[in-house]
């Protein structure tokens, strides 16, 4: 990709981020589009998101993959690990090198290997004191972020931030916290829509979330909207 085409894509996303703050806005589709670009603007492998819930528990609310999805699940399992550190802590958890991190996080160093991945670098979602969950970047390859990358992650993740609170800004908190649970909900649809499609198609659960997510783009329609028509039968995919 050359620095024009990546600069443009930045600002692409930066917009459709910044677009959330003035327009009716679905938090599932606006995290997914922003897991997905990160795949290619910061060369990772694989991308998600945890979220803080109303009854406080994280929660994957945007993954790339299932390989990302696992990681993440796993590490809310042990409750030990970069993205849950980034998301309760309030700080970028960056590990150059899982190998380095086997003895403070045994359990979550195995995950990732097994998975395939070599480091990560995890970012919380974060304004002022409110911390509402992390933006996780995996990676194949062993290495630091660059400073420059780094930089645009965070941007980008404390855009997603301003997005996920500005119900809570101007509303009462309980207002937030229910657009929150929906998010949570239409991702459970999300998940039941993949789990079918797979065992329909016979197709593995990437393949069966590609499809979905390629509809919803292709016909501008919400992914938990096609889920839901996965589902019931309405749509064939």
């Amino acid at each position: 990709m050359t620095a024009l085409t990546r600069e443009h894509q930045l600002l692409g996303t930066f917009v459709t981020l910044a677009d959330s703050l003035v327009d009716d806005f679905d938090i599932v589709d606006v995290l997914q589009r922003l897991v997905d670009d990160c795949i290619s603007l910061f060369d990772a492998s694989a991308a998600g998101i945890l979220l803080l819930s109303p009854s406080n528990r994280l929660e994957v609310i945007a993954s790339t993959s299932e390989r990302s999805e696992l990681v993440e699940l796993m590490q809310l399992r042990v409750g030990a690990g970069p993205c849950v550190e980034a998301a309760t802590g309030g700080e970028v958890v960056s590990v150059d090198d899982i190998d380095q991190i086997a003895h403070r996080w045994p359990a979550f160093a195995t995950d990732a290997r097994a998975s395939g991945f070599s480091s990560i670098h995890a970012i919380p979602l974060r304004l002022r004191d409110s911390t509402l969950g992390s933006l996780n970047l995996f990676r194949d390859e062993a290495g630091a972020l660059n400073a420059a990358d780094a930089a645009a992650a965070q941007a980008l993740a404390d855009i997603a931030t301003i997005s996920i609170l500005q119900q809570r800004l101007v509303e009462e908190s309980e207002l937030a916290q229910a657009q929150l649970q929906r998010a949570l909900d239409s991702r459970v649809v999300i998940e039941q829509a993949k789990g079918y499609l797979a065992q329909m198609r016979d197709i593995d659960m990437d393949e069966a979330f590609a499809r979905i997510r390629s509809h919803a783009r292709s016909t501008q329609t919400r992914i938990g909207v096609v889920a839901r028509d996965v589902i019931d039968g309405r749509l064939s995919l």
